[in-house]
């Protein structure tokens, strides 16, 4: 599916969904009843879709057996969204959820293999890609398929190198979109690939695999130490990212789903969260590139299940009793305002990088946050919206005008 610009469509907002009962082990016994009283919170709020992580060995546990009681359970989640005209996303290889790694027997213990590399593992992958994306396929408020959360995160229990994680990633997109052409087909990985030198999944897979590029935007990841909660490097960090990928996708109109952003605390505190929701999306949402806005998540894990980072449990938009958050009221209040529209496009200035991320990946750390270049760009972001540009497109008239570029500037 070739997705349309980003000034073609109205800007979308959605969720991560987290059940509020049994956090994603519900899924062992699924309840229709329980998704329904969810979904009526999220559309309450006027959230426009979903993205649903079913748990990839509990669908899988053999590596030639796919059960098919898995992706029914999955497919009346889907038609329950529908019931509130929410359209949804799939996630495939869950993998990796709230600090937790989700990995089939067959590729641990005594079959210990790395999922990246492994070509009996790579086959039994691909198999599961194609039948789940088939099966999700035949529900039309499906819009889009990932791969999977965050899959970079899996890399320490299962080597591999930044050839071998482009083409894994590469084939599966593939399947997926061999097996449904209507549908998005995506890579989704967390900001280690922009930030992190020797990170061995690359920034431009992040950009050139897929039908559009997904970001991830946690200020825990540095940024809050620098400045939160409401500094300019906190509250802009999401758009930071965004300009990031547009700046090094070689197509100037791809677009970027800021498929994960939230309020963690203690980085944000409950009650600063209302303003970190405002004036983030103030900031993110003017971005041209931007394609939607999915926040993490939609209900808080119920504390009484054990041995999750402290900060997971309170994540959600609605507490575990269905309760919404003044941060959840904000964000209503944003997608009240701009749902139907976009901000117009204006002439911006762009800052030039000199670090070519799909040519040196090894140099990631220079625009990290805290980096000479990341704080510049900070500084000069609070006068308004500002792009990135690689040095070797700075001086492309064609390129900084598809991009709505005006002024180039260099690093002082």
């Amino acid at each position: 599916m070739t997705p349309q610009q980003p000034g073609q469509i109205p800007l979308r907002f959605g969720a991560n969904y987290v059940p509020s009962s049994g956090w994603f082990y519900s899924w062992l016994d699924f309840s229709a009843d329980a998704a329904r009283r969810d979904f009526a919170d999220l559309a309450g709020i006027g959230l426009d879709h979903v993205r649903v992580f079913p748990i990839w060995p509990w669908i899988q546990p053999n590596r030639t057996l796919i059960r098919q009681r898995g992706i029914d359970d999955l497919l009346a989640l889907i038609d329950v969204a529908a019931e509130f005209d929410l359209e949804v996303s799939v996630d495939l290889l869950q993998g990796h959820l709230s600090s937790f790694d989700f990995l089939p027997s067959w590729v641990l213990t005594w079959h210990q293999r790395s999922l990246f590399t492994d070509a009996a593992v790579r086959d039994g992958i691909a198999e599961y890609v194609d039948r789940l994306t088939r099966a999700v396929a035949t529900r039309g408020n499906v819009f889009a398929v990932t791969l999977g959360n965050e899959v970079n995160n899996l890399w320490p229990s299962n080597p591999t190198t930044l050839e071998a994680s482009s083409e894994w990633a590469a084939e599966l997109v593939e399947v997926a979109r061999t097996a449904a052409p209507r549908l998005l087909s995506l890579h989704s990985l967390y900001d280690g690939t922009w930030y992190d030198p020797g990170h061995p999944f690359s920034p431009a897979d992040n950009v050139d695999l897929g039908d559009l590029t997904t970001v991830h935007s946690w200020v825990f990841n540095g940024v809050s130490a620098i400045d939160g909660p409401h500094g300019p490097a906190t509250v802009s960090h999401a758009d930071y990212l965004v300009e990031l990928a547009a700046a090094t996708a070689t197509d100037p109109a791809r677009p970027v789903w800021l498929q994960e952003v939230g309020a963690p605390r203690p980085d944000i505190g409950e009650h600063e969260a209302p303003a970190f929701v405002r004036e983030m999306l103030d900031a993110v949402t003017r971005n041209p590139a931007l394609w939607g806005v999915t926040w993490w998540c939609s209900h808080d894990l119920d504390r009484s299940l054990a041995d999750f980072p402290d900060r997971e449990y309170d994540l959600g938009l609605f507490t575990v009793d269905h309760e919404m958050k003044p941060a959840t009221r904000e964000l209503a209040a944003v997608v009240r305002e701009r749902r139907g529209s976009r901000p117009a496009p204006v002439s911006r200035p762009a800052l030039v990088c000199d670090v070519d991320l799909r040519a040196q990946p090894e140099r990631r750390g220079e625009v990290a946050p805290g980096s000479p270049f990341h704080s510049e760009w900070v500084r000069l972001r609070q006068a308004g919206p500002l792009a990135i540009v690689g040095a070797a497109r700075a001086a492309d008239s064609d390129y900084l005008t598809a991009r709505g570029i005006g002024t180039v500037l260099t690093k002082a």
